[in-house]
């Protein structure tokens, strides 16, 4: 019998829908997941066509509890031989790890993630690197590797304490307590807290009025604030201009106001 897919891959209305499909484990990142997230995101980044990503898991009990000790880990680390295609095609492709978690990989469409439980240790990192967040009630967030003598370098000690107060980036890293998703809101680490039956529909929602915006001004405006993050002012000043020099110069600019001056929904095409 073929193994299930481990990530589900939806197309609708120019919004790539995500799911990470092992609640048996976790939702942990095995080498295919790892391998079909780094494909999708590729995808994601090249295709016109698609605007907007979702990222969620499977069940209600686990968001994503990161890399799997089990499968993933042991062959990484050369404690066991790679067994099937998806172990080869990891090897293979050293990069797919970091791009699969979003660590590094230059993607400047959105990216939601819609939370529905557990986002401990990898979980949270993931949730750390999309744009818009949005978790469950009954989601929790934390970053416990310390507790088992190792850290949390997906990305959380870069992020962590540019997105959210220095203190309480440091008590999570450092302490590795878990936090509930009313937590993670107060922080500003979340931008909506829902009930788990309405946390698909909040992700749309938000989605939908990303895909009805200028797809490029959406595609600039996340460059510009990623490019310039940590730069001196000057500097972010100038990546500011450059960017919206390429908006204002496209054909989105001219039909966004016309479409306002015409009272009618602009017809945008990302040029």
């Amino acid at each position: 019998m073929p193994e299930a897919s481990h990530l589900l891959v939806d197309r609708s209305d120019g919004v790539l829908t995500l799911t990470l499909n092992r609640p048996e484990a976790r939702n942990a990142l095995s080498p295919q997941l790892l391998v079909r997230l780094t494909e999708a995101w590729h995808e994601f980044r090249d295709d016109p066509d698609l605007r907007v990503a979702i990222l969620t898991g499977a069940g209600d009990e686990d968001f994503c509890a990161g890399g799997d000790l089990k499968r993933t880990m042991p062959m990484l680390t050369g404690a066991r031989p790679p067994h099937d295609e998806w172990d080869h095609k990891l090897l293979a492709r050293p990069e797919a790890f970091t791009d699969a978690i979003l660590r590094g990989f230059e993607l400047y469409k959105p990216v939601i993630v819609a939370v529905n439980g557990r986002a401990l240790g990898g979980g949270t990192e993931i949730t750390n690197a999309c744009d818009l967040r949005v978790a469950a009630e009954h989601a929790v967030f934390g970053t416990p590797e310390a507790k088992v003598g190792l850290i949390p370098g997906g990305g959380s000690l870069s992020r962590l304490p540019r997105q959210i107060p220095y203190a309480k980036a440091l008590e999570l890293l450092m302490i590795g307590d878990p936090i509930s998703a009313q937590e993670a809101l107060a922080l500003g680490l979340l931008n909506y807290v829902v009930p788990k039956a309405k946390l698909l529909d909040k992700a749309h929602e938000l989605a939908s009025k990303l895909a009805a915006n200028g797809p490029l001004a959406i595609r600039k405006i996340k460059e510009g604030v990623v490019r310039s993050s940590g730069r001196p002012l000057a500097e972010a000043l100038q990546i500011e201009n450059e960017v919206s020099a390429a908006v204002m110069a496209s054909k989105d600019a001219r039909e966004g106001p016309r479409a306002f001056k015409e009272k009618r929904k602009p017809v945008f095409s990302g040029e």
